[in-house]
């Protein structure tokens, strides 16, 4: 078989006119092919050719004159327009049947939402690109789900999974359920005794409920507990979704480490990682955030000396090894930020209470977001097209 050695120039042509699904089956072609479609400059061109909808969902709280009232909107933020300003798109949720807060979203344009309704935590699974959306009943109300987070594993068909994880110590019972391999009613319906609760807690010992929606089935199902310790906490809300699972930045008050806890889609299985050696002794004033870095799990480390940002990222790869792949010093302008994600290969975006931030930092420009007077509560990177999904089986 012939082989033919392509430019990046035509590379470009090619991959900038192909839909997203075929654009994302072109990286596995070879290095070269991959880093050419994480590049901004290919992102921002892709969009314009191909109408993708790419960017960041923005969850704000709107500021009254008299304080804070309790009402978010959805606004949506893409620099990836023809113009040379940041577009934002107002109120991008408002197909939904009422009102409903952003609860956690992926990169291939799903977002799972909660309505704003006191006592109710029955769900909305949606795509905004193409204003489709699904019921999602209620899991178990025992439990006060603190960690939600959503995983595609796969597209065509579509099938998701949706992970909740519920602190037992703020369960509308003094006790956890427990867990079994068994799913019957019995085995659910059934608690530690206090006996066992005083054992966890002389051990240190930690659970934290899990339950499991998977798409395919349509039903919430209770997956084995967390062991974790009391002096284990999260230091990210929300999970990343990258290379086939859910992972999590785990800090440890006694030991004084952070260690990376992942969920395997698939398999239903929770593992532990420790962060490069480099990462492992913390400075004074850092930050320490996990990310998704052209497809595979990253970390980023910002450390903040006199009045810049040193940047370390490090890439976790397919042999579970952590390289560091760029060190780089932050313009001035992003010193009162906070690091939040990659929005592509080349460019960082930066958060603060009022406004996104997104910085190329090989052309070092910068450029500002504000969502006029709304305090800005999360942001979610969507890549999406504008085609109809199915997002409920038929069969169901």
């Amino acid at each position: 078989m012939a082989s033919y050695d392509f430019s990046n120039d035509v590379l470009l042509e090619i991959f900038s006119r192909a839909d997203l699904k075929t654009m994302k089956k072109c990286r596995v072609l070879s290095k070269e092919c991959k880093d050419l479609t994480y590049e901004s400059s290919f992102i921002r061109l892709h969009s314009q050719r191909t109408s993708t909808m790419v960017g960041y969902l923005l969850q704000c709280m709107k500021i009254f004159v008299y304080g804070w009232r309790d009402r978010f909107t959805s606004n949506f933020v893409s620099i990836a327009n023809s113009g040379p300003d940041p577009k934002l798109t107002r109120n991008v949720l408002n197909f939904l049947p009422e009102q409903a807060q952003i609860v956690a979203a992926v990169n291939e344009g799903l977002v799972l939402c909660s309505p704003r309704i006191y006592g109710e935590n029955w769900f909305y699974i949606c795509k905004p690109s193409t204003q489709q959306w699904e019921f999602i009943p209620a899991p178990n109300r025992r439990f006060y789900r603190s960690k939600i987070s959503m995983l595609v594993l796969r597209l065509n068909p579509l099938r998701f999974i949706i992970v909740g994880l519920s602190d037992t110590d703020c369960s509308d019972d003094t006790h956890s359920v427990s867990v079994s391999e068994s799913d019957s009613e019995s085995d659910l319906d059934s608690e530690y005794s206090d006996e066992e609760v005083n054992d966890r807690v002389v051990s240190n010992e930690k659970l934290w409920h899990c339950e499991i929606f998977d798409s395919k089935s349509w039903e919430w199902k209770q997956s084995d507990d967390l062991k974790l310790t009391y002096d284990d906490f999260f230091k990210n809300e929300q999970g990343v979704s990258a290379c086939g699972g859910i992972h999590w930045l785990i800090s440890n008050r006694e030991q004084d480490k952070d260690i990376v806890l992942s969920f395997d889609g698939n398999k239903e299985e929770w593992t532990m990682a420790s962060l490069p050696n480099s990462l492992r002794r913390k400075e004074y004033c850092e930050q320490i955030a996990l990310v998704s870095c052209e497809g595979n799990l990253g970390l980023v480390k910002v450390s903040f000396k006199t009045r810049a940002q040193m940047v370390d990222v490090w890439v976790l790869n397919y042999e579970h090894i952590w390289i560091r792949k760029h060190a780089m010093n932050l313009n001035k302008e992003c010193y009162l930020t906070r690091f939040h994600s990659f929005y592509s290969a080349d460019t960082l975006v930066m958060k603060d209470m009022w406004s996104v931030y997104f910085y190329n930092f090989k052309t070092q420009k910068f450029v500002r977001v504000t969502a006029g007077n709304q305090n800005i509560d999360a942001a979610y990177f969507i890549q999406t097209d504008f085609e109809l999904i199915q997002l409920k089986p038929e069969y169901i």
